[in-house]
């Protein structure tokens, strides 16, 4: 009973409470959008080329946005700038599903609407992480990451999945698109009332790009952030798109299994990752947590070769549960640290940096896995994807200054780690 009211201590937070059901509510959505976009353009175009372009109009756009995301989450009220991303987001999903529902969406339909929503969450993701801290107290910042991270994988891997293939078989994908565009609804409803603290902006006439500027100078004074968010723009290179383009064709083409089969091998994963992060926000962050992080991170890389070994679903759905636990166990741990250790008046700016430095080859990820895999094949682009990806990842870990944080008091004040080297 003490550990689980550990877990749940956040929840004495009204602030946290509504923007966690607003947030899981909105998940469930982006989880039946993952299943339904996967399959409608295999409906309308049965070949990896077509999804990888649907991955090139999302990202494309969200990485070239990201900056200012950053910038406008930390001058403006995060709260509202949210609520603004979700209106972009829920307009653009709900106009595909009206094309859908009256069988006019095309495929430049689906690039142009993925595009606008690919850049409402440029400014969602920092916003978002910036908020967190605002509105939690400092003592409960690792049960409140393991909360998020347990409403990610239930609600976007577990339930919108599943939801996502029931309401394509009963009434088709843009019937999916429409129960998405309403989630959005909700999340606003619940932003809305949440109350942060008033946090007192910096001066308009500051530059935009001298706000970016000094985000990107305590990036690089401090290897734990530049090291680990280049691991990441490696390792997101060599496996998203594979992953992304390549598990929903080999579902549907060589394991000859439905959305419903899909959905099940993406809920599978969201229980893995539902387990890690009720462990993490229970066992709370480990000592070495840099450390920790890495190892996470490149096991649960290296378990995607198991894609391109799978032959039936219940095996790729094992290999999913158990990259999906790994990946959220470390991300739980590296979202604390970030939080903890960056200064609040930065965290919309350096967490802006990282999402955009982690996904910054995302895009040619999508524009190379077409190309690779029609030389290779799915199975051996998956295969390499994984070993590559995992091998980038540890080595990252023994950068200079990157395990400065494991040596680091938990009482060590913002800033002890700028310009750290050894």
């Amino acid at each position: 009973m003490r550990s689980a009211g550990r877990v749940l201590a956040p929840f004495r937070e009204r602030n946290f409470a509504l923007l966690w059901t607003g947030m899981t509510v909105s998940l469930v959505g982006d989880g039946i959008l993952l299943i339904a976009l996967a399959w409608k353009v295999y409906e309308l175009s049965n070949t990896p080329s077509s999804m990888a372009v649907v991955g090139l109009a999302m990202t494309i756009p969200h990485v070239a946005l990201l900056l200012l995301g950053g910038v406008v989450s930390d001058r403006f009220d995060r709260r509202r700038v949210m609520v603004a991303s979700d209106a972009v987001r829920g307009s653009a999903i709900g106009v595909l599903g009206v094309l859908a529902v009256t069988d006019h969406l095309v495929l430049w339909h689906v690039f142009v609407l993925v595009a606008v929503y690919g850049a409402g969450t440029a400014f969602f993701g920092p916003a978002f992480d910036a908020l967190v801290p605002d509105i939690v107290h400092d003592d409960h910042l690792t049960q409140a990451n393991a909360i998020e991270q347990f409403a990610r994988p239930a609600a976007h891997g577990l339930a919108g999945p599943a939801l996502g293939g029931l309401l394509i078989a009963a009434g088709g994908t843009g019937v999916a698109f429409l129960v998405d565009a309403g989630t959005f609804g909700v999340s606003m409803a619940c932003l809305l009332r949440v109350r942060p603290p008033v946090v007192v902006a910096p001066a308009v006439e500051v530059a935009v790009l001298d706000d970016v500027k000094e985000g990107f100078r305590y990036v690089r004074a401090n290897p734990w952030l530049w090291a680990t968010l280049l691991a990441a723009t490696f390792a997101y290179l060599l496996f998203t798109g594979p992953v992304d383009v390549l598990l929903p064709f080999l579902v549907k083409n060589e394991l000859h299994a439905g959305p419903g089969a899909l959905g099940l091998i993406l809920a599978v994963g969201g229980i893995g990752a539902i387990g890690a992060a009720l462990a993490v926000g229970t066992l709370g962050t480990p000592k070495r947590g840099m450390t920790f992080i890495y190892l996470a991170w490149t096991t649960s890389t290296l378990t995607l070769v198991g894609y391109g070994l799978a032959r039936a679903a219940w095996q790729a759905a094992l290999v999913s549960f158990v990259f999906n636990a790994l990946e959220t166990a470390g991300t739980v741990v590296w979202l604390t640290t970030k939080q903890r250790l960056v200064p609040r008046a930065l965290l919309g700016r350096v967490s802006s940096f990282d999402w955009f430095i982690s996904t910054g080859l995302v895009p040619l990820s999508f524009a190379i896995v077409a190309p690779v895999t029609a030389a290779i094949g799915a199975r051996h682009t998956l295969m390499i994807a994984g070993g590559l990806g995992a091998a980038v990842t540890l080595a990252f870990l023994f950068v200079p200054g990157v395990r400065a944080v494991d040596r680091l008091p938990a009482s060590e004040p913002e800033h002890a780690l700028a310009g750290a080297s050894g």
